[in-house]
């Protein structure tokens, strides 16, 4: 259901153009122009050169232009809001799941008809209007959990009195705590500066923690409520958080206090530098690991574990594997627009010149039929990934942060662990806050 404020906004929009129109200021299209445009608001940073690139080879091949824009990081919602009511407007936009589609749902085109949104695979859901029309198609299926670098884990397994003699010995929290108390013990031995890269909780560079690693809690606390949607969220397991969240924090390459002001890319060049012998991540980062300059980390080494927090699952734990963003056409876009998007679209998931860009330049595990086990990218993480979804031994984590209320309370839960690792907030505090906030921000949605 629409928002009743939104939809006063829209009327007043939609009636605000229509008299532009009448005066003959209004645009033929989205573009300005009477050609066709596509412009794709992008979430990921990391991956924008291989979409400049895409966009590049896509206008050569057909003459359509097709301009891309990445959001900073952690900046994705500000900077569509920004731009959706421009004049041109992105044609194609990203929604986080079905939170996501509350917010923009008026703005998505069905895509029943498309291509690439007929091609999805069966196992894999698109975002449904109403109406049971396709709005939202997702695009890639990935995953995320802790990341080591085996040749260090080798180094600590060969020292005297290690804690266990391989990382398949790491089963459960407990375990994991043991290890990386020992090995930050003999940091100097094992040539690091701490087990764990540091703790990102700058502004915007925090997802790891109040999105990623809260997802972990939060799915247990939606199974035992049996739903998905809750008005209110006691934050159960937080304990559980807080287990891996200390471990984090305390066996690392820098202070508690200075995680604050740290950044996803100091945290993935300390892991490629080899200074550190784990970090949390997803299947994403090789690149981040691989081009960073002076990187150490052989393809071989680069391994994935499960976030073990101790709960009672955790022997049968697998990684965090899902989708999250979904891909949208801008129903406010012209006609042509729009069908120039879709036309994009179709070509980037269903032609054999655009499949090879989502597997070597994207590096994307597709959700959609004609992309085949062999069509798994050559990067390291991301064969884990599909190794660990087709492991009938482990159950993986779904995506439920997908479900969180907003942006905005995960923007609030992770300035709360920026306090609480500084030392100026008490756990119960930010788990206090947690609740009211999840609470709020539900509300807001209704």
């Amino acid at each position: 259901m629409s928002h009743p404020t939104r939809r006063l906004s829209r009327v007043v929009a939609v009636t605000l153009v229509s008299a532009l129109s009448v005066a003959g200021l209004a645009a033929c299209s989205s573009g300005g122009g009477d050609e066709a445009n596509v412009y794709f608001l992008n979430f990921k940073p990391e991956q924008d050169a291989a979409y400049q690139e895409i966009a590049a080879a896509y206008t050569e091949e057909t003459g359509v232009d097709v301009k891309v824009v990445t959001a900073a990081s952690g900046n994705y919602e500000q900077t569509l809001k920004a731009e959706i009511g421009k004049q041109e407007a992105p044609t194609i936009f990203q929604v986080n799941g079905p939170v996501g589609q509350q917010t923009w749902g008026d703005y998505m085109a069905d895509l029943s008809e498309a291509d690439f949104a007929k091609a999805l695979k069966e196992d894999t859901s698109p975002l449904k209007d109403d109406e049971d029309a396709i709005v939202g198609v997702p695009f890639a299926v990935e995953g995320y959990g802790i990341i080591y670098n085996q040749a260090i884990m080798d180094r600590y397994f060969a020292l005297p009195g290690a804690a266990v003699g391989s990382v398949e010995e790491i089963t459960d929290f407990d375990t994991l705590k043991a290890v990386a108390d020992d090995m930050q013990a003999k940091k100097a031995e094992l040539g690091i500066d701490g087990v764990f890269a540091s703790t990102s909780l700058a502004s915007g560079e925090d997802w790891r923690w109040q999105t990623h690693l809260a997802n972990i809690p939060v799915h247990y606390e939606f199974e035992d409520l049996g739903t998905t949607d809750a008005p209110t969220l006691e934050f159960t397991y937080n304990e559980n958080f807080k287990n891996l969240f200390d471990l984090y924090l305390t066996d690392s390459t820098v202070e508690p206090s200075l995680a604050p002001s740290k950044s996803v890319t100091d945290s993935m060049a300390e892991f490629a530098l080899g200074q550190a012998a784990m970090v949390q991540n997803g299947n994403w980062a090789w690149s981040q690991i691989a081009d960073v300059s002076g990187n150490v980390v052989a393809e071989d080494d680069i391994k994935f574990m499960p976030m073990y927090t101790g709960m009672p699952q955790d022997p049968e734990q697998g990684l965090a594997i899902g989708t999250e963003n979904y891909l949208a056409v801008n129903s406010d876009a012209s006609e042509a627009d729009q069908q120039a998007s879709i036309d994009f679209l179709n070509w980037l998931f269903t032609s054999d010149a655009g499949k090879t860009r989502v597997v070597e330049d994207l590096g994307f595990i597709a959700p959609f039929e004609g992309f085949t086990e062999d069509d798994t990218p050559a990067d390291p993480l991301a064969r884990q990934v599909a190794e660990s979804l087709a492991n009938p031994d482990s159950t993986a984590i779904p995506w439920d942060f997908q479900y969180f209320p907003s942006q905005q309370f995960k923007n609030d839960f992770g300035q709360d662990l920026a306090q609480y690792a500084s030392g100026n907030m008490e756990w119960d505090q930010v788990v206090e806050n947690f609740r009211a906030n999840w609470e709020a921000e539900t509300a807001a949605l209704q």
